[in-house]
C-alpha cells in the first residue's frame, strides 16, 4: 500500500542537509518521492509499505546522522 508520511527533522542545518535526505530515494527500495526542507525543518515520504517499513526508513535517516519524528 502507498502511504505518506511526514517528520519533523530539526537537526537539518542547511540545503545540502536536505539534499542528503532526499538522497535516500535513489537507494531505499519502495520510496516513490521524498521531499525535505531545511527551512521548514520537514521531510515528506510516499512509500510502499509492502517493500519499506517506517522503521527502516527512519533508520536510513539515523544512519545520515539525523533524527525524524512524526508530525
Amino acid at each position: 500500500m502507498i502511504i505518506q508520511r511526514i517528520f519533523h527533522v530539526n537537526d537539518m542545518e542547511c540545503s545540502a542537509c536536505a539534499m542528503r535526505l532526499e538522497g535516500l530515494e535513489d537507494i531505499l527500495p519502495g520510496v516513490t518521492q521524498i521531499k525535505a526542507s531545511y527551512h521548514r525543518q520537514r521531510l515528506e515520504i510516499i512509500f510502499d509499505d509492502t517493500v519499506l517499513s517506517e522503521e527502516q526508513f527512519l533508520q536510513a535517516v539515523e544512519s545520515l546522522g539525523y533524527h525524524a519524528q512524526a508530525q
